[in-house]
């Protein structure tokens, strides 16, 4: 029979207290032992019986009205697509109250996006560090890989010019930091925390307490052996601003999005941290008695903010570009070792986009392979022609204010090699958009191969839904190799185009991603071009956006973090972005016999990985997944 959310799931939905809500009351109490105390220990992996498998009939309208009831929705309604997914998230709860890595109380919620990112990584850390250095109480983030880097750099400055704010005003902040680390202490215990010594080394490079003496900083690290990686990236500064990412801390060629989050959904991600940090917190936190629910915070009542929407309900990008323009001669850039923070959200836009405006005598697309040249490290010639107007690159989305409904759809992390904690917030969210769509499908994603999708997929297109999904060429596809670990990107798609008639794959659009001063893809092996974007649009209005890949790590080992949001508007803004921001559509396009990319004359991108048998490729996939396992680059 079909999964449904069962009365327990309900009274937890519903209930008045959360982890974070329990600490406030008792801030003596870890995090581990407020959710302990709440919901017990977990019982069982995340997996549904076979019958349940099989069952994906749609859900009734009664099971419509019970998932809506289970959400705070504030003045905002979800559609029916947005509670068919979150009923079928709700569904997972039953087995672990927790596994979406948040109360179930504070999972169905409503928020706004002030601005989203789709640039290089410095470019989201830009943002990242001008919202550190405007904190008052405190500063929470997480992530996964961590490592000596321009984003490194850009962190630790925002850091030690928040300590001097703080101590102009007299304040002390809180500072909690959390990244991916294995080792044999996480055998003992997967939470370990990381002595000054270490984490102001050579390999992390955060600040040294007598550099920060008015910042309460503490660092800790989270593996749970053996492949239970920390793959969420969030930060939550005050309890007012969320920030969901899909960069890891280093320096990398890659394209990464980014969502600024205000309003409710800011205290279930601040819920969300304390579940990953899971230890005592020594301070306690300050915001602990405030939540973002309260109100009394929001970029759009910046007035410079207001004005970027004189003229209509999303400003134009063109006019940042203009901006732009106009602000290169005078604006030095925000860099590392040389920073200089904007007190706005709109002089932040304006700052980033100058250093996408051609220098005298450059075209505009010379400009855009200078600054991704920069930022990769990289020296990748040129090949795209110059972009038309209206589709320049401009990494920085403002969007007007807008209440949507969202919902936290994570997953927890799972140690073991199998693959059985499948039935989680997180794939379920993802199936869910794939088999209730009914006009379109558009994913993003660097891998897409977990098992589940290739009859999910398979099954939309053939009752004529359109699928699109853009992905990288060669991306980890020796530690893809391995068995269990899904295959690579091209035999993925090589089986989906199997699996469809030839009048169905014209509903099956399989791009490679090319970067915006590109005509073709570049081989992940090269690290001068590549796409980290993680992005799932249904039907043009349901969307989820955070860490998790469409990969066996992501789906069934990984701890992630993503938001699902119900807003046509905000979904527009996104596609948009994405086809400004690259050349993927363009240029990127698969064959449609198995998905491949060929060039005019029928040649594959230069260093595509050659089909090897089983024993070959399992011995390049060893070396592979020992790469991918490194503390970074791999996730």
């Amino acid at each position: 029979m079909k999964p449904k959310v069962t009365p327990s799931v309900v009274k937890n939905c519903q209930a008045e207290e959360t982890v974070s809500s329990l600490l406030a009351q008792n801030p003596s109490l870890s995090p581990g032992e407020a959710a302990t105390k709440l919901f017990g220990k977990k019982e069982k992996t995340g997996k549904p019986s076979s019958d349940a498998d099989q069952d994906l009939s749609p859900s009734s309208a009664e099971d419509l009205q019970l998932a809506s009831s289970c959400g705070r929705w504030g003045p905002t309604r979800p559609g029916e697509l947005f509670l068919r997914v979150y009923h079928d998230v709700l569904c997972c709860l039953e087995a672990d109250p927790l596994g979406g890595v948040v109360s179930p109380a504070l999972i169905g919620t409503y928020g706004s996006i002030p601005l989203s990112v789709i640039a290089p990584l410095v470019d989201l850390i830009r943002h990242m560090s001008n919202v550190i250095v405007r904190a008052k109480k405190e500063v929470l983030f997480a992530t996964c890989s961590w490592s000596a880097s321009d984003a490194i750099d850009l962190i630790s400055d925002a850091l030690k010019e928040l300590s001097r704010r703080a101590g102009a005003r007299g304040d002390r902040v809180v500072v909690k930091i959390i990244f991916d680390k294995a080792g044999p202490k996480q055998f003992v215990n997967p939470h370990q925390k990381v002595p000054v010594e270490v984490y102001t080394g050579e390999k992390i490079k955060l600040p040294h307490p007598n550099e920060i003496p008015n910042l309460e900083l503490e660092v800790s690290s989270l593996h749970v052996p053996l492949l239970g990686t920390l793959h969420a990236k969030f930060m939550v500064v005050d309890r007012q601003i969320g920030i969901v990412e899909s960069n890891n801390m280093e320096n990398n060629a890659n394209m990464e999005m980014m969502t600024h989050l205000e309003g409710p959904i800011v205290d279930s991600l601040y819920d969300s941290f304390l579940i990953t940090w899971f230890e005592a917190l020594n301070p306690p936190l300050p915001s602990r008695n405030y939540t973002a629910t309260q109100g009394g915070f929001s970029t759009s009542n910046e007035p410079s903010f207001q004005k970027l929407f004189d003229q209509g309900d999303t400003r134009e990008q063109q006019a940042i570009v203009q901006d732009g323009n106009e602000a290169k001669e005078h604006l030095a850039p925000h860099n590392p070792g040389d920073p200089h923070y904007d007190d706005t959200l709109a002089a932040e836009i304006t700052r980033v986009q100058a250093m996408y405006s051609p220098r005298p005598g450059e075209s505009r697309v010379s400009a855009i392979n200078r600054h991704l040249n920069d930022t990769s490290k990289s020296k990748a010639k040129l090949t795209a022609p110059e972009p038309k107007p209206g589709s320049e690159f401009t990494p920085y989305i403002a969007h007007k204010k807008e209440d949507m409904p969202m919902a936290v759809v994570s997953r927890r992390p799972h140690g073991s090699p199998s693959n059985a904690d499948a039935f989680v917030p997180q794939n379920e969210a993802f199936l869910s958009c794939i088999r209730n769509a009914k006009q379109s499908v558009f994913i993003q994603t660097p891998d897409l191969n977990a098992f589940q999708l290739l009859p999910a997929l398979a099954a939309a297109v053939k009752r004529g839904v359109e699928i699109t999904y853009y992905v990288c060429l060669g991306y980890n596809d020796a530690g893809e190799m391995m068995p269990g670990q899904g295959g690579t990107n091209e035999t993925f798609a090589a089986k989906l185009c199997k699996e469809l008639s030839p009048q169905e794959r014209s509903l099956l659009h399989v791009h490679w991603y090319t970067a915006k001063d590109q005509s073709k893809p570049i081989h992940h092996q090269f690290s001068q071009r590549a796409c980290h974007v993680k992005l799932l649009i249904a039907d043009g209005h349901v969307g989820i956006q955070g860490s998790g890949n469409q990969d066996t790590q992501s789906w069934y080992h990984s701890q992630e973090i993503n938001i699902m949001i119900d807003s046509e508007a905000t979904c527009r803004k996104w596609r948009e972005g994405i086809e400004r921001n690259q050349n993927t559509g363009t240029y990127g396009r698969g064959s449609q016999e198995d998905g491949e990319w060929r060039d005019e004359q029928g040649n594959e991108a230069e260093g595509a990985t050659k089909k090897s048998a089983p024993p070959i490729s399992w011995v390049k996939g060893a070396v592979g997944m020992a790469k991918k396992l490194q503390s970074k680059g791999g996730f």
